[in-house]
């Protein structure tokens, strides 16, 4: 039997930490849980989630009518059906905004791969929605190209979805998420990201394999494991290309241009009219200071 009050307790702390977090802001996200067939608690609309209280929460069936609760549903729940019709052993979904898991849903930058042994584990390739406003069966069917190959959405200039069997496991993957897209942007602002080898890649595949993770990745022909090709065909839909991060393709061949001849390479021979340029420079700085 489902503790049902139980339930709604966890949802009210997964809440609580959403909001101190800072993953949803005033009354943004929403969470639920599926208690049976045709019952699923979820939050209220317009409350903040960081204040809620068992009471607070509604019933809704699997299309969305409110069966019990005193304040009104969330407006964003069928969302959380979608998911849950498409996978029914999943039980909760988490909604928020974290802000920097968003602001690559808002960039349209896709979020690279080998770099974090734990992300690679337990998340992997991370799909990005397409946009569509939020509330209606337009918005809920956005998630559903991916649903089978990940437990974590970014949703094109929203947020994120996240889900799992338990309500702690369904937020979990949205903090991982969010704190490794924040390391990323640190490590860009020190100069840039250090991708794993490929060998070191697979070696975390393998371990992922033996912990009972499946990878889409490790059902693919010719995928490049780092190069973020799970999802590549959806990206000229939701106007998704990399930008700020371009991930390294091991097996393509890579042009490797001589380098430029600049002052960082000191041993590089200058062009002739640069050289002249110089020497030129070099004449005018002399007269003018045999001229004081």
């Amino acid at each position: 039997m489902i503790n049902a009050h139980k339930i709604k307790q966890e949802i009210c702390d997964i809440g609580s930490r959403l909001y101190k977090k800072g993953f949803a802001a005033a009354n943004d996200g929403n969470i639920s849980y599926r208690i049976g067939d045709n019952e699923v608690i979820c939050t209220p609309t317009m409350m903040t989630k960081g204040f809620m209280k068992p009471d607070d929460l509604c019933v809704v069936d699997m299309e969305g009518k409110q069966l019990a609760g005193r304040r009104k549903r969330t407006s964003e729940v069928l969302l959380h059906l979608a998911l849950m019709k498409e996978r029914p052993e999943i039980k909760s979904v988490v909604h928020c905004h974290p802000p920097h898991a968003t602001a690559f849903g808002i960039a349209r930058e896709p979020v690279p791969q080998c770099v974090l042994p734990e992300v690679e584990i337990f998340i992997g390739d991370v799909p990005i929605a397409k946009y569509a406003i939020p509330g209606g069966q337009e918005f809920a069917d956005t998630i559903l190209p991916f649903v089978h190959k990940s437990n974590v959405i970014i949703l094109g200039n929203h947020g994120t979805v996240s889900f799992d069997a338990t309500v702690e496991k369904a937020y979990w993957w949205t903090e991982v998420l969010d704190a490794y897209c924040r390391m990323l942007m640190l490590a860009r602002g020190l100069g840039g990201v250090h991708y794993f080898t490929e060998p070191e890649t697979k070696a975390l595949m393998d371990l992922k394999d033996q912990w009972g993770y499946s990878d889409p990745r490790a059902k693919m022909e010719n995928c490049e494991l780092c190069a973020n090709d799970v999802f590549r065909d959806s990206w000229k839909e939701t106007g998704v290309a990399p930008k700020a991060f371009e991930a390294p393709r091991y097996n393509s061949p890579q042009p490797n241009p001589a380098p430029a001849a600049t002052a960082a390479t000191p041993n590089a021979t200058p062009p002739a009219d640069q050289e002249a340029l110089i020497r030129t420079i070099t004449d005018r700085v002399m007269e003018a200071l045999a001229a004081r």
